[in-house]
C-alpha cells in the first residue's frame, strides 16, 4: 500500500508540475478534461495518497525513536 499511495503521490506531483509549468494538465488530457469521471477519480486516489504518505513521516519518526 506504502508503494502504491507513493506512486500516485508523484504522479500528483509531475501533474501538478506540468500544470504549475506549461498551463498543461496530464491527467485531463488523458482522460477527458477535468471534468470526467475518469480524472476525477484519478484526482481523488491521489489525494487519497497524499493523505496516506503523511502516515508514512510520522511511521519513520516513530521507527527512529525505537531503533
Amino acid at each position: 500500500m506504502d508503494k502504491t499511495a507513493l506512486t500516485l503521490a508523484i504522479i500528483g506531483a509531475i501533474n501538478w508540475g506540468l500544470i504549475s509549468l506549461f498551463k498543461f494538465d496530464l491527467v485531463a488530457w488523458i482522460f477527458g478534461g477535468q471534468t470526467a469521471v475518469l480524472s476525477r477519480i484519478i484526482y481523488g486516489l491521489v489525494f487519497i495518497a497524499g493523505l496516506w504518505c503523511i502516515s508514512l513521516l510520522f511511521r519513520d519518526l516513530r521507527d527512529r525513536r525505537e531503533a
